[in-house]
């Protein structure tokens, strides 16, 4: 089963996906926001592509734990992903600190701060599903 991770912004979403065994979490691309259809219309593409069966969406908690306006568009966001996708189950996970890890990881890889700001968003989605595959591995475990 394979779980696509967004990690929605004002101007892009991030997208990764899982491997098949949901063990590991590959970044694919960054969508540019231009307007609501074509956002679904290329994440459509990306779910048949990958056969995608459940969607993890980075939910942009503040540092203390409250909801912002973020948290408020993002969950905008997952009630017009569900009208589009019906058939894609969503969950939220808690997207706290994986910009900053995703930016300390491409620092340490050396990678300019103008390819960082290309792929920033990709690897934050790659940090919020490793997060939550993780979960899902240890609840399996018991």
């Amino acid at each position: 089963m394979r779980i696509m991770s967004l990690d929605v912004g004002s101007v892009t979403i991030g997208v990764a996906v899982s491997d098949l065994f949901g063990w590991t979490a590959q970044g694919l691309e960054t969508i540019r926001h231009t307007t609501r259809e074509a956002d679904f219309k290329r994440l459509r593409q990306l779910t048949d592509q990958y056969q995608v069966e459940e969607f993890v969406i980075g939910l942009p908690l503040n540092m203390d734990g409250t909801r912002g306006i973020r948290v408020e568009r993002t969950e905008a966001f997952a009630e017009e992903l569900a009208k589009a996708f019906p058939d894609i189950p969503y969950h939220f996970w808690d997207e706290r600190l994986t910009t900053v890890m995703a930016q300390k990881q491409l620092i340490a890889a050396d990678v300019s701060r103008k390819k960082r700001k290309k792929v920033i968003d990709k690897m934050a989605a790659v940090a919020i599903l490793e997060g939550y595959l993780q979960h899902l591995s240890l609840k399996n475990r018991g």
